[in-house]
């Protein structure tokens, strides 16, 4: 009965109209400066995709590895949305803003290779992140009238939306985490380590899990998440991986299944209700 009242929400929503979305930029002074010779205020940006309908909803995205989003205009939006990437429309037409999020310009440092250098679990963990991401969702609230916020992670992502959805408490309606990282880099600790043991009864907001019951990557299998999962997992099956394990267009990123994926987590954006089996 469950996943036949999945079937029935999801066909409620009106996905059959384009609706088009403008990209826009958003930058944030967060209150401090970085450099060592001189000084710069240190900036947080973020790409709004402001749906051509109202909406009041934002949903705030945070890429997978290398997990830095390296924004420099609104046209960046796209190579940072993983398996959204090319559902950005089925998200307008449900009237929610995806807010594709960067790490800060005191944290935003890449190593050739596509390697973090900053942006890792200790800035991730700790609540001068929840006050960087604050300072978007004023912009938010005050330009764009937006009044509902969710975090979302994919991946090396979900550093971040977990470590968001703990220390924003009640100022978020709620947080998704898709192929959850729960295994640290084992030939660097500095990705990952916080989220090993991480508990997600701290969390205040709604949570929903979103993992491919055949996530080959060894940063993120599925029964570590199936284990934790109190009833709020969207188990994705089927599709077709190729590639890198852990990559873009592997099981690990829905390969297959990212429209029906993306989908799912539009129903429970918008109606609470989760559609526990994606694929079958």
């Amino acid at each position: 009965m469950k996943w036949l009242f999945s079937i029935c929400a999801l066909a409620c929503f009106n996905f059959a109209t384009a609706q088009t979305i403008t990209p826009i930029l958003i930058e944030a002074d967060v209150g401090r400066e970085s450099g060592v010779f001189s000084k710069s205020p240190v900036v947080q940006r973020a790409i709004l995709l402001k749906p051509s309908i109202p909406s009041d909803t934002a949903l705030l995205f945070y890429r997978g590895w290398s997990g830095i989003a390296n924004i420099k205009t609104e046209h960046d939006w796209k190579r940072n949305l993983n398996y959204l990437q090319n559902n950005t429309d089925l998200f307008a037409q449900a009237g929610i803003a995806i807010v594709v999020m960067d790490c800060p310009s005191d944290e935003n440092k890449i190593a050739p290779g596509n390697t973090p250098l900053a942006c890792n679990d200790d800035y991730r963990s700790s609540t001068k992140h929840a006050d960087d991401v604050r300072k978007i969702m004023a912009v938010l609230k005050e330009k764009y009238g937006i009044t509902k916020f969710f975090v979302m992670g994919h991946s090396y992502g979900t550093i971040s939306s977990k470590w968001l959805a703990k220390n924003l408490g009640n100022e978020i309606q709620g947080s998704i985490h898709s192929a959850a990282m729960t295994h640290a880099n084992s030939r660097n600790r500095a990705y990952g380590y916080s989220v090993e043991s991480f508990d997600m009864g701290a969390l205040k907001a709604s949570a929903l899990n979103v993992h491919h019951q055949d996530d080959q990557c060894v940063h993120t299998p599925y029964a570590t998440v199936a284990a934790y999962s109190k009833n709020n997992l969207v188990t994705v099956k089927g599709g077709e991986g190729t590639g890198d394990v852990c990559g873009g267009t592997h099981l690990h990123s829905m390969g297959g299944r990212e429209e029906a994926t993306s989908r799912a987590v539009i129903q429970w954006i918008k109606t609470g209700q989760i559609q526990f089996i994606v694929g079958e």
